[in-house]
């Protein structure tokens, strides 16, 4: 069953169409792999489901009630969140205080305290530096931090931007089999990864998104042995 729905959604950047009449299922509990070249319209379709952006016209739902154009808090608090690209951690603040950060939509202390917990058995690292200014870990701690900020509010779909962006092969296997872990625990994840092969190795559907349009859609497999998906994403 689809957690997640888009029918025909359109964004726009002023006169611009970014994003041209996608539509896209996310079954609960899969990850899901959107692919395809800088600019193809990714991190915008991320955006417009989290509520950043506001669809141009559309339909986003998110266990059956319509998302599009909600605000970003609302969104986060119906169990929406995003790793963006880039992580956007803070700098200044300590791991913990950018793990409470991501709990702004809890209400419930002892919930909060829950999710902290959750976050550190998933990211042991992080609690050896839960003291640590955010801005003195490593690339690969940072992206963690990210990851697990947007795992304080407990979501049912988490989006990640770019995960391995940056990162050197062995902390990108790291990220990765973290990934799988976060679906063994029956969260569904939205996953855009230039890494198209590891993504796809780790995906259950992908689609390929080029010029705003989805190109190709099908299983995670099928697309890994596609010829077109390995001459332009796999160096095939």
């Amino acid at each position: 069953m689809a957690l997640l729905e888009i029918r025909d959604l359109c964004v726009n950047y002023g006169p611009i169409q970014a994003v041209r009449n996608i539509n896209m299922d996310v079954d609960e509990g899969s990850i899901v792999a959107l692919l395809g070249a800088n600019g193809a319209g990714k991190t915008t379709t991320l955006r417009t489901i989290s509520g950043v952006i506001k669809p141009a016209s559309g339909s986003v739902k998110f266990d059956g009630n319509e998302i599009g154009g909600r605000r970003a808090s609302r969104v986060a608090r119906l169990g929406v969140n995003m790793s963006p690209e880039g992580r956007l951690i803070f700098n200044e603040l300590s791991v913990e205080e950018n793990l409470r950060a991501g709990a702004y939509c809890i209400r419930s202390r002892a919930e909060t305290e829950r999710n902290m917990k959750r976050v550190l058995t998933l990211f042991p690292r992080l609690e050896e530096r839960l003291k640590q200014h955010a801005g003195t870990l490593s690339g690969g701690e940072q992206q963690m931090l990210a990851i697990g900020r947007a795992l304080m509010s407990k979501p049912r779909l988490i989006m990640l931007d770019e995960p391995s962006m940056g990162l050197a092969p062995l902390l990108v296997s790291q990220i990765f089999s973290i990934i799988r872990e976060l679906k063994d625990t029956g969260v569904t994840i939205l996953l855009v990864e230039q890494n198209a092969r590891m993504a796809l190795r780790i995906a259950d559907r992908a689609y390929v998104l080029e010029t705003g349009r989805v190109k190709l859609s099908d299983s995670a497999d099928a697309l890994l042995n596609n010829d077109e998906v390995q001459k332009a994403y796999l160096g095939g």
